[in-house]
């Protein structure tokens, strides 16, 4: 399978192979019961879904921001239980319908537990819409479980006692995925308090995609990321862990290393510091 996107031709000549599996991942942080309802009514066919809520993410605490990482065991028997095997590498989609933003956290979880062969749909649930072809709505039957052994990938996770310790050393970059807006603290919908970590550049990670959402061809891309310098140590970020993925996966489009996600992001980071202190 190409990877780390396919495009709706690709996948409609291989929707109903036994070794892919598609995910809906679509979800609203507004709504939570939103992506689900939403599949039910209408979802590509063969896909399962899985939700950013509760499958995709633990409980949130007091602190590791709104979406921490999900328990990997309980993670691991999820995708065991949709016929995901690690050897052979099952061929996993994801897609959504809001430009990639919650499909991605799903491509970097199974690129976290050393599973390579899985890929964004380009332009999600829309593009495939438009282009007329079939939906259903009946849930798929369980499949013959899988066998995933994963291969933690613990170095590419930062917290916030490490990004406090390097953000200031020279070679060290912190990238935020947020909305200029959220960025500057001008407005902040979802979290207690507004602004950034103190040193972060900002690449919105809607600038990733063209009008049809899809990820722009590599020289388009490469000019979005030509306004920050490349750094031996990048570290994403965005609210909670989720469309900071979108930025590490238009990483991988331009031949770069896998930056470190720091899964917390501002809802973390904001939850150390009250509405009015210093945040340095």
């Amino acid at each position: 399978m190409p990877t780390p996107l396919v495009d709706i031709g690709w996948l409609q000549a291989h929707l109903h192979r036994r070794e892919v599996v598609l995910i809906d991942c679509r979800f609203a942080l507004s709504a939570p019961h939103q992506g689900r309802q939403a599949y039910e009514q209408g979802h590509l066919p063969g896909a399962y879904y899985l939700d950013l809520n509760q499958d995709l993410s633990s409980p949130a605490r007091a602190h590791g921001g709104r979406h921490p990482l999900p328990d990997i065991d309980k993670l691991v028997a999820k995708l065991e239980a949709l016929g995901i095997t690690s050897n052979p590498a099952t061929a996993v989609v994801a897609y959504d319908s809001t430009k990639g933003a919650f499909a991605s956290r799903l491509w970097w979880l199974l690129r976290y537990l050393g599973h390579e062969n899985v890929a964004l749909l380009e332009g999600g649930f829309p593009a495939w819409q438009a282009a007329q072809f079939p939906l259903e709505q009946t849930v798929p039957s369980k499949p013959e479980p899988g066998s995933f052994i994963p291969c933690v990938q613990s170095d590419w996770v930062v917290d916030h006692d490490e990004v406090t310790q390097q953000k200031g050393i020279p070679g060290t970059l912190l990238v935020d995925a947020r909305s200029p807006e959220r960025f500057r603290g001008e407005q902040e919908p979802i979290d207690p308090i507004a602004g950034s970590i103190p040193g972060a550049m900002n690449i919105f990670w809607q600038s990733n995609l063209d009008a049809e959402g899809k990820f722009k061809q590599p020289p388009q891309l490469q000019q979005v990321w030509d306004v920050i310098p490349q750094a031996e140590n990048s570290i994403f970020y965005c609210g909670s862990g989720v469309t900071a993925c979108v930025n590490i996966l238009a990483q991988t489009l331009l031949g770069r290393p896998m930056a470190k996600l720091y899964l917390g992001g501002w809802s973390d980071w904001c939850s150390y510091y009250s509405a009015g202190s210093s945040r340095q």
